[in-house]
């Protein structure tokens, strides 16, 4: 049997795709704390349903948890996708919303919002579009998130962005960071 081996760029390129769904790389958020988020609409799940999810609405009822993932149903996703559903009650406690974004299609993303993110909060599917507008795409797959946090305060700032492909330090980052914003307008926690 003889070993396989990329050949070409496409051959090479699908071999380093592979790899950084394999190996941790280092991940870079593209928009730093005080930046305008951009505006995004998208067809969202929640609980299995289907539904349009709208950044700017969401805004409306309070500070907006974004958080990119690279693949629902992979093993870093799902566990990510079960950290913010555990804190999902107090993240709408406080007055924030959480949604996930990937380039899943929404068929895949009404299956994980039950399985994986356990009806708690919504996950949108991308074509790549919001991905690229938030640069939050792996550099040889701009289509495809990395696994990136973003806190967006009502008024449409970024407050806090987290980038680490593991997944257990996002909702940790966010919860401090809506917390904080909460504290620095003197309303309770």
């Amino acid at each position: 049997m003889t070993p396989l081996r990329p050949s070409g760029l496409a051959g090479l390129l699908g071999l380093s795709l592979l790899l950084l769904g394999t190996i941790p790389t280092p991940a870079g958020a593209a928009l730093p704390p005080g930046a305008t988020a951009p505006a995004f609409t998208t067809e969202a799940a929640l609980g299995g349903k289907p539904f349009t999810f709208s950044l700017a609405e969401a805004l409306k009822k309070g500070p907006v948890v974004l958080y990119f993932y690279p693949k629902a149903f992979t093993s870093g996703c799902t566990v990510e996708a079960h950290l913010f559903a555990e804190a999902t009650p107090e993240f709408n406690r406080l007055g924030a919303t959480v949604i996930g974004v990937s380039n899943d299609s929404i068929e895949t993303l009404k299956k994980f919002s039950v399985e994986a993110c356990r009806n708690q909060f919504a996950v949108g599917a991308d074509d790549g579009r919001i991905i690229r507008l938030y640069d939050a795409g792996f550099m040889l797959a701009p289509n495809v998130a990395d696994r990136i946090s973003y806190v967006i305060a009502p008024d449409g700032k970024v407050i806090e962005a987290y980038s680490s492909m593991n997944p257990e330090g996002h909702v940790t980052r966010t919860m401090a960071a809506v917390k904080k914003w909460l504290q620095a307008r003197g309303k309770p926690l």
